[in-house]
């Protein structure tokens, strides 16, 4: 470890924040429909939008119809990307000559890129046309990152309101929030990474020359626009298989940099949002904190685990200081470390180094990340959202010992908004553990492992956390384009995305109809150090408790293992 890398990973995860602070504002704007210095270019678009789809913007919905809406967009999303890719042998723009995928890899695909989860069980350039890749993959990149943040809208009106009624309209945040936000910032992004060098082409591949006389076919898409949308959104999924380890996606240090901070720069944009329209700045600020802690200390950890000394490294005698195995030696442990904690603790899949080649503890790390359900920052919207889930227990749990009712940002918190803050948390350790466990004893689940012992353990772990938590990153060496992987983690991702979703509006939906009420001297201030405090030890032990006897048989008992191993090469 030395102090550059350190100075690294600090500027990476807190350019992030910097730069999310000024688009919340701007995003709150665009949630409350207020004017914005897009509004000549984009009104005349949004209201062409609502006049096809015979939507009345300034309709509120009741978090029911709002809630009906969301799936019903998400189902036809599904059915299209589903359509597309089983058709897409006979589909236009397919240079490649691609055949259409299988019933159960489009059904995976399909449910993954609706849920902004964006795992892939294929590799890209040799699977998805350019038609594909553009149409059904990238266009879910932005309707999946909008679909996120308009749970956040509707939470943020629920706590303003005074016995209202309604939570917003879904469709005019859906295309608000891809209009004024997603299209412009992507568009500006994918010419900034253009001009760093990001091919963006609808020929099928380039033959280039060897330096041995031989020539090698290498694909080619329109990469920048996808990567652009693909960080921005929180979406993960790369065109190449190595994803941002792939030097057409990610080629220099300052494209590296770029792609990061834009990883977790909207999460954080609608951290500050949501503050903003609820007139709490300050709590929404301590959510920040605590989220910004936890993020770095995962981001420290993973950077400590990899200066550990490797077996295969102390075997060889040569220089064991840093594991580089599985990492891009353009851009080093630091910036490998800042990445791994940047999109695990986001929804965001994307991977600049091989996690199945990390330290055991390092790719521990990653999981817990994940376990602790995506909230540093998360997903656009899904993120701020699940921590106010865990804000609300958090009061709850500090009500139960000073014996009053909990309030939170001006709301009484009830027996009906624990109820849904428990099936939003709940259902994140039954599906991960849950599909685990199947699989570490069925015998068709078990054909899709490289490796045995703690490490295949880890692979299956990994899977189903990454697909439950909808980010989409994963261990090499599991073989998951089969039937049970591709079924399995599909309902993985939907119980993950949608399931949270319903109890989150149902939440909103309990508190609109409650008074706003005014801070009294027995209210717990949420803006101070003691609450982050007390947030932080709710979600690490929501995270913790559940997780820690799976975690002990996997990336724990591998740590052992390779402490063992490299004590006896010594």
């Amino acid at each position: 470890m030395t102090w550059q890398g350190w100075a690294e990973i600090a500027l990476t995860l807190s350019l992030a924040v910097a730069i999310g602070w000024p688009l919340g504002v701007f995003l709150s704007r665009v949630w409350n429909g207020e004017k914005t210095f897009l509004d000549p270019v984009m009104r005349p678009v949004e209201a062409l939008f609502y006049k096809a789809c015979g939507v009345d913007p300034k309709k509120s919905q009741s978090w029911h119809a709002y809630a009906l809406a969301l799936l019903a967009f998400n189902l036809v999303g599904f059915l299209f990307v589903y359509a597309v890719l089983r058709l897409q042998g006979v589909l236009p723009l397919n240079p490649q000559g691609f055949p259409g995928l299988s019933g159960h890899l489009s059904f995976n695909t399909a449910i993954s890129f609706i849920t902004n989860t964006n795992w892939q069980s294929y590799a890209g350039e040799s699977t998805m046309s350019t038609l594909s890749q553009m149409l059904v993959l990238t266009v879910q990149n932005f309707v999946s990152a909008a679909t996120g943040a308009t749970v956040a809208a509707a939470l943020a009106r629920a706590f303003v309101a005074s016995r209202g009624e309604g939570v917003g309209n879904f469709w005019a945040d859906l295309i608000r929030t891809t209009l004024y936000l997603l299209l412009p910032l992507a568009f500006v992004v994918a010419v900034v990474l253009v001009a760093l060098g990001l091919p963006q082409t609808l020929a099928a591949s380039v033959t280039a020359h060897t330096l041995e006389g031989a020539d090698q076919k290498i694909s080619l898409y329109a990469v920048a626009s996808q990567e652009a949308i693909k960080m921005l959104g929180i979406n993960g999924g790369g065109i190449f298989n190595a994803n941002s380890a792939h030097p057409f996606e990610n080629p220099t240090p300052l494209t590296n940099l770029i792609t990061a901070v834009s990883i977790n720069t909207l999460g954080w944009a609608a951290f500050f949002a949501f503050g903003r329209m609820v007139l709490a700045k300050k709590d929404v600020r301590a959510l920040i904190i605590a989220a910004f802690v936890l993020l770095f200390a995962g981001a420290a950890g993973v950077y400590a685990t990899e200066t550990q000394a490797p077996p295969a490294q102390v075997a060889a005698k040569v220089d064991a200081s840093v594991n580089m195995e599985g990492k891009e030696v353009r851009f080093g442990a630091p910036a490998t470390a800042a990445w791994v904690a940047m999109t695990t603790g986001a929804s965001n899949g994307s991977v600049n180094g091989m996690h199945s080649s990390l330290m055991p503890l390092g790719g521990g790390i990653a999981m817990f990340l994940m376990q602790l359900g995506e909230i540093l920052p998360g997903g656009i919207g899904s993120g701020v959202a699940i921590m106010v889930v865990m804000a609300l227990l958090s009061v709850f749990v500090a009500g139960l010992m000073v014996g009053r009712t909990p309030e939170y940002l001006g709301k009484k918190v009830e027996a009906r908004e624990i109820q849904f803050s428990i099936l939003a948390v709940v259902i994140i350790p039954l599906s991960m553990l849950g599909f685990s466990g199947l699989a570490a004893v069925l015998p068709e689940a078990l054909k899709g492992l490289m490796h045995g012992g703690p490490h295949g353990l880890s692979e299956i772990l990994y899977a189903y956390v990454s697909g439950t938590a909808n980010n989409g990153s994963a261990f090499a060496g599991l073989t998951a384009n089969a039937p049970w992987w591709n079924v399995t983690l599909g309902i993985a991702m939907a119980l993950g995305r949608f399931l949270p979703i319903i109890a989150v509006l149902a939440i909103a939906g309990s508190l609109v109809t409650k008074p706003k009420l005014a801070p009294t001297a027995g209210t717990l201030p949420t803006d101070g150090g003691l609450f982050i405090g007390l947030l932080i030890g709710v979600i690490l032990i929501l995270g913790g408790l559940q997780f820690f006897p799976a975690m002990a048989l996997g990336p724990i008992v591998e740590h052992f293992q390779a402490l063992g191993a490299v004590a006896a090469l010594r």
